[in-house]
This record gives C-alpha cells, structure tokens and sequence, in this order.
C-alpha cells in the first residue's frame, strides 16, 4: 500500500520519500513512514488490512496554501487525517504532520 500512497503524495508536486531522502533536499518536501496496523481479525485470519501512516510536510515558513493542496488530495481519495504542527528550531523546519490510515482492498484510484 505504501506504493499506492507515494503516488498520491506525488500530486502535492513536492518531493516524496518512503522514511527518508539519500540527499538532503530544499523545502519543501514530503516523508511519509508506516506507523503501524491496525487490521480487523477474527477466527485466526486477518479481513481488513489496516496501515496507518504519519505523513510529514517540512517547509521554511508556513504555507498554508500548500497545507490546503495536501489536505484536498487527501478529502479526494477518502482519506481522514489528523493534523499537528510543530517548528523544529534545530532544523530551521515546520513540520505538519498528518496522521493517515490506508484501507487495504480499497480503490484509492
């Protein structure tokens, strides 16, 4: 599932990475990173894959036009979010993470 969510992340026109970048790169930039499941289980099988991810969206300043970009591909593909913030003072960064969950089986195309 991870593959199908670089792709959705993709459409923020920033670039993306799976844990983290080899290079550093220019903010703004994506990192997404698998939280853990939450799968629904009954009678020793597992029916519903649930993956829960945090996406983090690093920039220089506050781009809220950018925010409302994430949080709209996020509403088309069905997707909840939570959302914090934090300034990373060692890095210079804003960091707004989302809190997703990807439901397997489903079409998110």
């Amino acid at each position: 599932m991870s593959a199908i969510l670089a792709q959705i992340l993709s459409e923020a026109e920033v670039s993306v990475a799976r844990n983290s970048f080899k290079k550093q790169q220019n903010p703004p930039y994506i990192v997404y990173v698998f939280s853990h499941s939450n799968n629904f289980s009954a009678d020793s099988k597992v029916y519903i894959k649930r993956e829960n991810y945090r996406v983090e969206l690093y920039t220089d300043k506050k781009d809220v036009a950018l925010e409302e970009k994430l949080e709209g591909i996020f509403d088309k593909y069905g997707l909840v979010y939570d959302k914090t913030e934090t300034y990373l003072e060692s890095e210079k960064l804003i960091e707004v993470m989302y809190e997703i969950q990807l439901i397997g089986g489903k079409s998110y195309a």
